[in-house]
């Protein structure tokens, strides 16, 4: 993986592997990516490693692999913008540009559609595992590349927009962490509580 995580003129970013998908639509004219969700994904749960997630973006998951895959997933098309794994490797599925297909049903303060707005970053995870130096260290170095190409106002998880749909990306995500790692002042994490001295 490259160390650059420059933003292109299209929405790609140097330091990913391209795996583009289908599964993506424009924005909405006029609106710009303003938001970032933090995901998790593994596939199967709870399993980390191989190539579902890949295949599942792209349309190329064998439902008849694993009795999830069947259950849960068949017929179903989804996207993020970004994966990282485990060991910190950052993959891109959409351009930042487009509208990936990696909220759901979501409400940001009352706006609804996060898809519309929004930049969903998925990180090789469960809601019971903790995540990897080298995943925030990339989440870091991506956010940050983000933040400074594109109009971002806030950070939030899977679950602050879809709450009691979704848990992602559950209690071991360090959110202070990466406000550490990033610099970000408070107002860009409007769902974490900061103490007064903070």
């Amino acid at each position: 993986m490259s160390d650059d995580f420059t933003v292109d003129a299209d929405g790609w970013v140097a330091a990913a592997r391209k795996l583009p998908t289908s599964n993506f639509e424009a924005r909405p004219e006029g609106v710009p990516p303003t938001l970032i969700v933090v995901h998790n994904i593994s596939l199967p749960p709870g399993e980390f490693g191989g190539s579902a997630i890949a295949e599942l973006f792209q349309n190329r998951l064998d439902c008849d692999a694993h009795p999830y895959f069947d259950t849960h997933l068949r017929g179903v098309k989804v996207s993020a913008h970004f994966v990282i794994h485990r060991d910190g490797a950052l993959e891109q599925y959409v351009s930042c540009d487009e509208r990936a297909w990696h909220a759901g049903v979501s409400s940001f303060f009352g706006r609804e559609r996060c898809n519309d707005f929004s930049i969903g970053i998925e990180l090789e995870g469960s809601d019971t595992t903790a995540f990897e130096p080298a995943q925030y260290r990339t989440l870091s170095a991506l956010v940050t590349a983000l933040v400074g190409h594109y109009p971002i106002e806030a950070l939030a998880s899977h679950s602050d927009i879809a709450p009691g749909r979704k848990t992602d990306p559950g209690p071991h995500f360090e959110w202070p962490r990466l406000q550490r790692d990033t610099r970000l002042a408070d107002r860009y994490f409007p769902y974490l509580k900061f103490s007064a001295a903070s």
